[in-house]
């Protein structure tokens, strides 16, 4: 079974939008944490190295920016 895809948004962030409308239309499955609206998770966030968003994270696998081929290599 794959893993549980995380996406770590903010608002009014297009590439955490297009990221979303891609795995929306893949029809995946995943948990978006918005980080306006959980200020608590932006710590989380930039110990695991990133500070734009969106960051996906599937298991071992995490990275930051809509970039269409890792996030079809998730599915």
């Amino acid at each position: 079974m794959a893993n549980t895809i995380t996406i770590y948004s903010k608002n009014n962030c297009i590439q955490c939008k297009m990221t979303k409308k891609l795995l929306d239309n893949e029809g995946a499955n995943y948990q978006e944490i918005n980080i306006d609206e959980r200020p608590e998770m932006v710590e989380y966030v930039k110990n695991l190295g990133f500070t734009a968003a969106p960051v996906i994270k599937s298991g071992d696998i995490i990275f930051s920016g809509f970039q269409p081929a890792k996030l079809k290599a998730l599915l």
